[in-house]
C-alpha cells in the first residue's frame, strides 16, 4: 500500500512539474517554430498582412492577449505577425480568420497573400549584399521618388560607374566581393525594364554630373542617362548650383509608394551608420514637401535633358 502512495505521489508531481514547464515555456521561454523566423527584411507583403489580420482582430473587439489565448499562440506572437517581426503559415492565417469572424473571401485572400509573402524574391540570392528591407519594398513599388546630391542614383548607374563607386567608396573590397556587389546593383536595374515597372522620379544635384571618374567613366554614365530618358515612366532632372541653398541640402533621401491603397508610403535615408526607414505618416509627407520643392526648383526634364548633353561635352573622352 504504501509503494503504491509513493507511485501516486511521484506522478502527482511528475504532472504538476510538467504542467509549470509548459507555463513557464509559454510566458519566458522565446518562441520556436514560425515564431522564431524573425525576418531581416519583412517585404510589402508581409507588412499588409500584418495590418489586414490587426484591423479584423481590433473590429472582432479582441485585445493580442485574448486573441493569443484563444489561438493557442504565445503572446508575443499576434504582435510579431501584425508588426511583421515574424513569417506566418496559411494555417495560423485561417485561424485567425476564423476566430476574428472574416467571411469566406477575406480569409482566402488573406491566406493566399500569406502565401505570396513567403515566395522568395530575386533580392534573396544577394542577401550578402543587400541587408535591408528596402530592395524588397523597391520592387513592389509603384512608384519611386528620390534625391541625390552626392552620386547617379542606383537604379541608374552603368556597371563602370558602380564599379568606381565601390572601388574608391570601400577600398578593402576582393575582386570577388567588387563584382558581387556591381552585380546586385546591376540587377536592381532589370526591375526598371518589366512590364510591371514602377515609376521612377529622380532629382540629381549638378555636382554629381560635374564629379570627375575615371577616363570615359562619367561621360558613358550621362549617355545612359540620356537613354533612360526616352523611358515612359522615368523622369529626371538636374538641380542646378544657381538654385543656390535648398531644401535637400540635409542628404539623399527616396520615397517608395505602392498600389495597394492601404499599403503606406516609406521613406528611405542611407547613411554611413545605417538605414533609417521613415514610416511615420507626418515624417513622410515632409519628406514628399521637400521632393517636390527641389522638383519645382530644378530644370523641367526637356531642360535636363539638353543639360546633361552639355555637361557630357565637359568631359574627357578615354
Amino acid at each position: 500500500m504504501f509503494s503504491l502512495t509513493v507511485v501516486e505521489l511521484l506522478s502527482h508531481h511528475a504532472l504538476v512539474l510538467c504542467t509549470a514547464a509548459r507555463v513557464l515555456r509559454y510566458f519566458f521561454v522565446p518562441p520556436t517554430s514560425l515564431d522564431a523566423m524573425t525576418m531581416r527584411s519583412p517585404t510589402v507583403r508581409h507588412r499588409r498582412l500584418g495590418r489586414k489580420l490587426r484591423r479584423l482582430r481590433e473590429a472582432a473587439g479582441l485585445i493580442p492577449e485574448a486573441a493569443a489565448t484563444q489561438l493557442g499562440w504565445s503572446r508575443p506572437k499576434v504582435n510579431r505577425i501584425e508588426n511583421a517581426r515574424i513569417a506566418t503559415s496559411p494555417t495560423d492565417v485561417a485561424d485567425a480568420c476564423d476566430l476574428y469572424g472574416a467571411d469566406s473571401a477575406t480569409k482566402a485572400s488573406l491566406i493566399q497573400l500569406c502565401k505570396d509573402a513567403s515566395q522568395r524574391g530575386w533580392w534573396t540570392a544577394y542577401s550578402d549584399v543587400f541587408t535591408g528591407s528596402y530592395v524588397g519594398m523597391e520592387t513592389e513599388s509603384s512608384c519611386i521618388r528620390t534625391w541625390q546630391p552626392l552620386l547617379v542614383p542606383g537604379l541608374l548607374q552603368t556597371e563602370a560607374y558602380t564599379r568606381e563607386l565601390f572601388r574608391h567608396g570601400l577600398p578593402d573590397l576582393s575582386e570577388s566581393e567588387l563584382d558581387r556587389r556591381v552585380s546586385a546593383r546591376m540587377a536592381r536595374k532589370l526591375a526598371l525594364m518589366n512590364d510591371s515597372a514602377p515609376t521612377l522620379h529622380t532629382v540629381i544635384d549638378e555636382a554629381v554630373l560635374r564629379r570627375s571618374s575615371a577616363p570615359g567613366v562619367m561621360v558613358q554614365q550621362i549617355d545612359a542617362i540620356l537613354d533612360l530618358t526616352g523611358q515612359d515612366n522615368i523622369v529626371i532632372q538636374v538641380l542646378p548650383y544657381l538654385t543656390g541653398l535648398h531644401r535637400g541640402l540635409e542628404g539623399a533621401f527616396s520615397i517608395l509608394e505602392f498600389t495597394e491603397p492601404t499599403d503606406p508610403d516609406v521613406g528611405y535615408v542611407e547613411g554611413p551608420a545605417g538605414d533609417v526607414y521613415v514610416e511615420a505618416a507626418d515624417q513622410v509627407r515632409r519628406l514628399i514637401l521637400t521632393f517636390e520643392r527641389l522638383a519645382g526648383a530644378s530644370l523641367s526634364p526637356k531642360e535636363s535633358a539638353a543639360f546633361l548633353v552639355a555637361v557630357r561635352s565637359e568631359h574627357d573622352l578615354p
